[in-house]
């Protein structure tokens, strides 16, 4: 995880947000059939037909660190997110977009987050998943985390 400043305000939160991830980590090894109060997200809308896996966004661990409205609101007081649609398959996710620094690429650009280089990060649904919300962690659509953590580490 990088650290982006170096207050020690920031490294506590930052301490705070790993031990949170691997907390969940536990959890979810522990329990095949583990919930996320903020679930995963699959999309679907193209992964299909470019034959990839579709993507599991993980809400929850989004959501330890930030407001709905980063990612979720326009153009508010001032404040521009990502004016992602809170409905399921509203928005035209493509990975060119990501490349010009929208949606999901605003952060995961290799410098905020990890880049788009690390596509099974993402890419990990099971073919054919549809694209769905929150109901999504109580369906097993998902690699076993320990592979996708070798495939991580490559």
């Amino acid at each position: 995880m990088k650290i982006i400043n170096s207050t020690r305000s920031d490294k506590v939160a930052n301490m705070s947000l790993l031990a949170a991830m691997l907390w969940a980590l536990l959890m979810l090894a522990a329990s095949p059939n583990a919930h996320a109060e903020y679930a995963d997200v699959v999309i679907n809308n193209y992964s299909d037909k470019a034959k990839v896996r579709p993507v599991i966004f993980p809400h929850w661990i989004h959501r330890i660190k930030y407001t709905c409205k980063v990612c979720h609101a326009g153009s508010i007081d001032g404040f521009t997110g990502l004016g992602i649609s809170l409905k399921a398959g509203g928005n035209d996710i493509t990975m060119a977009k990501l490349k010009e620094g929208k949606f999901c690429g605003a952060c995961h650009n290799g410098e905020i987050s990890f880049g788009l280089d690390k596509c099974n990060l993402c890419h990990s649904a099971k073919p054919g998943t549809p694209t769905q919300t929150h109901e999504s962690t109580i369906q097993p659509h998902m690699l076993i985390p320990l592979q996708l953590n070798e495939q991580i580490n490559k």
